[in-house]
């Protein structure tokens, strides 16, 4: 076999706004650039082609970067650079001075940051938080900033990465018009402009957060809004009854219409079912500030038991809740009134609910961020 030169060596260039990886047509006769068009956050990256010599041989090639020294998504926007294979989005929409105003999730905020850096070991300068206090603007949670944050959260994800998304404010539903929804609607996100820049509809958050993970990605969605069961439009709803007996729903309701990932796993545990309202617990909370119930109850379950699991986990935020709400059954103390709470159902105690993008034994699986 007569000698063929040294190996061609491939550098990948990568988009200048988000870090992503990008695909660039085949290069000409000849050394230039081009602009090619980023997948994923859809803004163009100006590419160089250039002459360099390899082996004594000059061939063209893509410039040669270094993945370490690229900011991840929505650094451009003065976001962190992430490092390591976990990284976070915390949110926290207070609506301040406005009749819906809320109280409590800042605090929901500072309570998740410290459960994923003390518990999880998630680096502090890997965690975007997003409120209304941060003196930067690129920060305030706007319509604008909560997407870049979220491509941010995604970008250049790898096989071994855990990615946390939480998100504390106002949710809503629409009439669902694409035929998508099992209940014909729509669950959406309200960030601080709503009334202005719209709402982030279930479909959008599927699409910037879901369907990027690839195989060994993981993403948890911690959602403490009303009307949040589906909000990330995951395939399979896990019903749990009082009693502990649950079962998978499939919400798949148009195959052509793919809402899974790439390989990846995501999860969301949200605070309420689609047609029910959460609420905060200042009302029953050891704590003295104002905290999301949902927040409150999925922070303690995981301080109280570790270890658990997905099923585990899920009853005891419920049990948390309906200790806390309602102050007729607050009357019911010790194991009859456990038992009183467990088997009466009440349509105003919200249940927080378990979605994934594949079914498994909730009772088996290990939670871990």
């Amino acid at each position: 076999m007569g000698n063929t030169g040294p190996p061609r060596t491939r550098t990948r260039p990568w988009c200048s706004h988000c870090g992503a990886g990008l695909v660039v047509p085949p290069a000409g006769a000849g050394a230039g650039s081009s602009s090619v068009r980023c997948a994923l956050c859809h803004r163009v990256t100006r590419i160089e082609r250039q002459y360099r010599s390899v082996g004594g041989n000059s061939m063209l090639s893509a410039p040669s970067v270094d993945r370490r020294e690229l900011p991840a998504a929505g650094a451009a926007a003065g976001y962190p650079v992430a490092r390591g294979n976990k990284r976070a989005v915390l949110v926290g929409v207070s609506y301040t001075g406005t009749d819906y105003e809320l109280k409590g999730t800042v605090n929901d905020v500072n309570s998740m940051r410290g459960l994923l850096c003390d518990k999880f070991g998630f680096p502090s300068d890997c965690i975007l938080i997003l409120t209304e206090k941060s003196d930067d603007p690129r920060r305030v949670p706007t319509k604008e900033n909560l997407l870049a944050a979220m491509r941010w959260l995604v970008a250049g994800c790898e096989a071994g990465h855990s990615l946390v998304f939480h998100f504390s404010g106002h949710g809503v539903q629409k009439l669902d018009t694409d035929g998508d929804e099992v209940d014909g609607y729509n669950e959406a996100l309200c960030p601080l402009d709503f009334e202005d820049k719209g709402k982030i509809l279930d479909d959008e958050i599927n699409e910037t957060i879901v369907r990027p993970l690839v195989q060994g990605v993981k993403l948890h969605a911690i959602i403490d809004t009303c009307h949040s069961g589906t909000i990330l439009d995951l395939p399979y709803l896990c019903r749990m009854s009082r009693t502990g007996y649950w079962q998978w729903e499939n919400h798949t309701r148009r195959p052509d219409k793919c809402k899974g990932t790439k390989g990846g796993l995501a999860i969301s545990i949200s605070g309420c079912n689609d047609d029910q309202k959460s609420a905060d617990s200042s009302g029953f909370s050891d704590q003295s500030a104002s905290i999301g119930a949902m927040t409150d109850s999925f922070i303690k379950a995981v301080g109280s038991e570790p270890g658990t699991t997905y099923g585990r986990l899920l009853s005891a935020m419920r049990s948390t809740i309906r200790d806390g709400q309602g102050s007729g059954r607050r009357l019911l103390t010790g194991r009859f009134g456990s038992f009183v709470r467990n088997m009466i159902a009440s349509s105003s105690v919200q249940e927080p609910q378990l979605c994934s993008s594949e079914a498994f034994d909730i009772y088996r699986k290990p939670f871990l961020l």
